[in-house]
């Protein structure tokens, strides 16, 4: 703490002296004309031009009567050549006190070193902002993840790296929508605050509103007002928005995180089964040029078509159970028990069927597939199968191991939907706190009659992670949740 104690002291003392000799360490504005990036790239067009750039210093070597720095804006670093008798001795006394981490802006003409390396030969230099702290000497790397999270702006100044993985999540996120609006999709926006939290098993922020003396929530999911839209007479709707659920912090999870969901009139889930495997391979060849990703060191091809594998039929491969001849409640308990399956006492087929592809099938599926074929206890919000009215027309999107998404054709019946709900409520009073409240004004919508929809939810976050190679969710959310650190 002395250390840092002292580097503040010191550059306390270069701003006072900036300052004594006139110069406003905090500019106003700055008018460059270039990006670093824009320079290197067309060199042989600007060789010879006077330029202007700005942004912060990252390295200086001062070698007496010549200072080399290299700047570094948005689009990368290039590097000013500082030559005393090029700005005059005072004001090349004054760089001198230039620190890294600055902000100046340099004015010069483009030319390539006797080394080859492309600078700008500086004719001025103005300092834009007087960094306080000094930036970290040895951030890169996981010995300092935690600070990188908890400081993303430091993260962003030392590793470009990390700068390319958000220019990339807002490339994905513009293809996903250039692609949905050239398929007749309008994007809505639906409301953050909920009275009734639905459309997931999950457990909600409850926040609390004055004026009206009402608890509400934070959504868990953006599908019930979207389903609203339908039945009020919009066709095709999409939201890309924060939800936000109480549970646990993990390389897969963050309390808030960013979900498209979509909702098609007249449209079943197999519909949506294809629209959903043509998008993603879209976005893949739009920001990688092809459908194949190395993510972890695996390769994964989203080209379409993707597997279809029911439900049932990958317990049977990856965990040699077959539901097909387990029918009752009591015969799942005693398959999980054979299994060595912990599962909560009481639980229903459907649940359990639920927990073996959880535990069974789910790691396994590495290249992108659809399961298919969800119980009916597990999917309260998804319509019942023609032939198998235990099961539901759903299906769930997965890669590397991962849900990426979840669909279904939409339950429009609304005396359906009531009992489903009812068994939600009943298992809320058995303990269940992640399941579905009642929601008696999504009920009464249903009642005004929803067409045959589709619907669709994509975790933004897990399909960016997939795409730029991120082991972690907090690698693509710029402010992850973090917990207090011991010292606040």
């Amino acid at each position: 703490m002395d250390e840092v104690n002292d580097l503040w002291r010191v550059r306390l003392d270069k701003l006072a002296q900036l300052r004594e000799y006139g110069v406003e360490p905090y500019a106003d504005q700055y008018q460059r004309t270039h990006m670093a990036q824009e320079i290197l790239d067309g060199f042989e067009a600007l060789e010879g031009q006077e330029v202007k750039i700005a942004g912060r210093m990252m390295s200086k070597r001062d070698q007496g009567k010549v200072i080399f720095t290299h700047v570094q804006d948005f689009s990368g670093q290039i590097q000013a050549y500082i030559r005393k008798d090029d700005i005059g001795a005072e004001w090349f006394e004054l760089v001198t006190k230039f620190d890294i981490g600055d902000i100046v802006g340099v004015k010069g003409i483009v030319f390539r070193t006797r080394r080859g390396e492309i600078s700008i030969h500086a004719s001025e230099v103005q300092l834009l902002s007087k960094a306080m702290r000094p930036l970290p000497e040895k951030f890169h790397g996981l010995t300092n993840v935690e600070l990188r999270y908890r400081q993303r702006y430091l993260d962003l100044i030392v590793n470009p790296e990390v700068r390319n993985t958000f220019v990339m999540r807002s490339k994905i996120i513009r293809s996903m929508r250039n692609f949905l609006e050239g398929q007749g999709f309008l994007e809505v926006e639906t409301p953050t605050l909920h009275t009734i939290p639905g459309g997931a098993a999950a457990r909600p922020f409850i926040t609390h509103h004055n004026t009206l003396d009402m608890d509400l929530y934070l959504r868990i999911a953006l599908e019930l007002p979207l389903k609203r839209l339908i039945v009020g007479g919009f066709d095709k709707v999409f939201e890309i928005g924060r939800n936000f659920r109480n549970e646990g912090i993990s390389i897969k999870h963050n309390p808030e995180f960013t979900m498209m969901e979509l909702y098609q009139a007249y449209a079943n889930y197999e519909d949506i089964m294809e629209l959903t495997e043509n998008m993603i391979s879209e976005i893949a060849k739009e920001v990688h040029g092809t459908t194949e990703v190395t993510y972890q060191e695996q390769t994964i091809d989203f080209k379409t078509p993707w597997r279809r594998l029911p439900m049932l039929e990958g317990i049977l491969e990856y965990a040699g159970v077959d539901f097909g001849q387990i029918l009752t409640d009591e015969a799942a308990q005693q398959a999980a028990k054979d299994k060595g399956l912990k599962v909560e006492p009481g639980s229903s087929r459907g649940k359990i069927i639920n927990e073996f592809f959880e535990e069974y099938v789910e790691p396994n599926l590495i290249q992108p597939t659809f399961v298919i074929g969800h119980p009916v206890e597990i999917s309260p919000l998804a319509k019942r199968n023609a032939e198998h009215p235990e099961y539901t027309d759903r299906f769930e999107a997965f890669a590397y191991g991962r849900e990426l998404g979840n669909a279904f054709s939409e339950l429009n019946d609304p005396i359906d939907q009531r009992q489903r709900f009812e068994a939600q409520v009943a298992e809320r009073d058995k303990g269940d706190d992640e399941a579905h409240m009642m929601d008696e004004d999504f009920v009464q919508a249903l009642e005004y009659g929803l067409p045959p929809t589709g619907g669709l939810g994509i975790g933004i976050d897990r399909l960016v992670m997939l795409l730029t190679d991120s082991p972690s969710i907090r690698d693509v959310i710029l402010f992850p949740t973090m917990r207090h650190r011991e010292d606040d």
